[in-house]
């Protein structure tokens, strides 16, 4: 498990993002993924409120909502990296939000997944070597548009 400071949010490299809404990807093995929204995603919303999510056994599609959440500086849909049926929603998150703030790659995930096409649309997530760089680049983005503080 390796995290690192990029731009002061932690950031873990093993897994996989989708930086447009904020969301990581853990593979937990065969088709199975784990779900959560990063820290800056985090940043960005302010303190969570109230997380809904949809129901165990929900299919879902990339790009369409899994569950919303209600927070400080943002109320809205939290949108899937992957397709796939819901196996697992996390009732500690939903009981209390601040868990997703205070633990965000671990014990703050969301949902976990049966990817129904993990291979193809893994190509549309942010992995590897290029985590760092691209997080970096969104950091810096956010801090243009007055999203971030400097």
């Amino acid at each position: 498990m390796a995290t690192v400071t990029v731009e002061g949010f932690p950031v873990r490299t093993e897994f996989s993002y989708d930086l447009t809404h904020h969301m990581w990807v853990e593979e937990l093995g065969g088709e199975r993924v784990r779900v959560g929204m990063d820290a800056l995603g985090l940043e960005t919303s302010g303190t969570l409120a109230h997380l809904m999510m949809v129901e165990v056994g929900t299919e879902v599609a990339r790009g369409e909502p899994f569950g919303s959440l209600e927070a400080e500086k943002y109320v809205g849909p939290l949108v899937a990296p992957l397709s796939g049926t819901v196996l697992a929603v996390n009732a500690d998150a939903v009981a209390s939000p601040s868990l997703v703030q205070s633990d965000p790659y671990g014990a703050g995930w969301m949902v976990e997944l049966s990817a129904s096409d993990l291979e193809g649309e893994r190509s549309g997530l942010v992995s590897g070597d290029e985590i760092v760089t691209r997080f970096a680049q969104k950091v810096t983005e956010y801090r243009l548009e007055g999203v971030l503080a400097e």
